[in-house]
């Protein structure tokens, strides 16, 4: 008879006692434990040695900023992870149930609730690795194909798939949002993925070019053909043979130059202003826009017959604030990237991370930017907190101090229901009670998040209007 294995458990606390006396009762528990006081060596532990469970304390050396829960998730997410902590707090609570925490138990406690809570999350655990793969093998396929674009929620994985169709076809794409939520980073994440790729991605920005000036800049002029005509200049529509022009901020382009654009793109030709050969060129057209094109065709402020030739294909952009936990993936993106090269910076404390979550990003994805790189300028410590971010953020946040103070007492169940019901109410109020876009956004169905409102008394039409 074959013996199965002993599940391997890595134990990190700073408390001896704790950790000496948890190591011991999980081993005759059958358990093989290794056991490190804090998060750095706990992370080398998860470097050299397999491991079924994690059991991590929150206050030790290397993991006051939460550093061990965020590299586990990130790095090793196949291994379940169960917070044990005697300083529990509301921003410490919800951020564990983003992260993906399979538990989260206060201290002092019973041998007997953390042994269940163990046998739980391995027992999980094995059963989903006998659980046949679906879609998340495809989805990460699908996001490593495009790594420019940051995000794994709902409407950024809808998004890639309709890109990644589109990157096969030739068909004129409108990309429309509010403005900064990356329309031409799609743009030209279907370029670089298209058979066009080894040609020019052409920039044309329609608020950059004067009126009077846009014949000769978008199809050239010869010398002579006008003043200040000091010789033959190629026009950008030929820059684009075979490649991609992309038209930026196309709702604020005159209606004369909307017709002269109508005929170039209809006839794959244009005539540069002074001459008389036309220039034949093979062009895909993506355009982008924040304004709704087809309230301005209604109001005549926008050709109807220019708005159906370039907008064959129409992708509309979420706003950042639809996106879930995708604002945390962008805001640990840009944080490398745009820190000072001597700042000490290198995350963000739980409340940053609340806060970023609570706010509604007006500016989207270019406001979140701008927000990071002035927080990772004006910080003196190793970590963004609440004091390095705007007023307007700042805000947004509730009093996580005095809630952590009542959850001193309270149970292991007590502290999950509050952090539950905190993170539920902050859904509805930045969805305004829209339940479809706050059940998106927390990663459930319409029904279970009707269940989960229910549980807590909370009615969606109290947030609305």
């Amino acid at each position: 008879m074959t013996n199965t294995p002993a599940h391997r458990i890595l134990i990190a606390d700073d408390e001896p006692l704790y950790l000496r006396t948890t190591g011991e009762l999980l081993r005759k528990s059958g358990y093989e434990c290794v056991c490190v006081p804090n998060a750095q060596q706990a992370l080398e532990a998860l470097q050299t040695q397999p491991f079924d469970l994690i059991l991590s304390d929150l206050n030790m050396p290397g993991n006051f900023k939460l550093e061990l829960l965020r590299a586990g998730r990130r790095n090793w997410s196949h291994i379940p992870l169960i917070v044990v902590t005697g300083v529990p707090s509301i921003p410490s609570a919800i951020e564990s149930i983003r992260l993906g925490i399979t538990d989260y138990l206060l201290k002092p406690v019973k041998f007997e609730d953390l042994l269940s809570s163990v046998r739980r999350a391995i027992a999980s655990t094995e059963k989903a690795a006998h659980t046949p793969a679906t879609e998340v093998p495809e989805q990460r396929e699908l996001s490593d194909r495009y790594p420019e674009i940051i995000g794994r929620s709902a409407p950024v994985m809808e998004l890639l798939e309709i890109i990644d169709r589109l990157a096969e076809s030739d068909a004129n794409v409108l990309i429309t949002g509010e403005s900064g939520t990356g329309k031409e980073v799609v743009a030209r994440a279907i370029h670089l993925h298209s058979h066009r790729q080894k040609h020019n991605f052409q920039v044309i920005d329609c608020t950059a070019i004067p009126e009077s000036l846009f014949e000769s800049v978008l199809y050239g002029h010869v010398k002579g053909s006008f003043t200040g005509a000091v010789k033959d200049q190629a026009g950008l529509l030929s820059l684009c043979h075979q490649g991609t022009a992309f038209f930026d901020e196309l709702g604020e382009l005159p209606l004369t130059s909307q017709a002269k654009l109508l005929r170039a793109i209809q006839e794959s030709k244009f005539t540069p202003v002074g001459n008389n050969t036309q220039i034949e060129v093979d062009t895909r057209f993506i355009s982008a826009t924040n304004r709704d094109l087809e309230m301005e065709v209604k109001e005549r402020r926008f050709r109807e017959d220019l708005f159906y030739r370039l907008g064959v294909i129409h992708v509309e952009l979420p706003p950042l604030r639809d996106r879930g936990t995708d604002i945390l993936l962008l805001a640990e993106h840009f944080l490398p990237e745009l820190k000072p090269a001597k700042s000490p910076v290198s995350g963000f404390s739980a409340e940053t991370l609340e806060c970023f979550q609570q706010y509604g990003w007006p500016g989207n994805i270019r406001e979140l930017r701008n927000v990071i790189e002035r927080a990772a300028t004006l910080s003196r410590s190793d970590c963004i907190e609440l004091t390095d971010l705007p007023e307007q953020l700042r805000r947004n946040v509730t009093d996580g101090e005095s809630a952590s103070i009542d959850l001193q007492h309270a149970s292991r169940n007590e502290a999950v229901e509050t952090a539950e019901h905190s993170y539920l109410a902050s859904l509805l109020e930045k969805h305004a009670g829209n339940i479809s876009q706050a059940a998106q956004q927390a990663g459930l169905s319409r029904q279970g998040m009707h269940k989960l409102l229910k549980k807590h008394g909370l009615s969606a039409a109290d947030y609305r209007n």
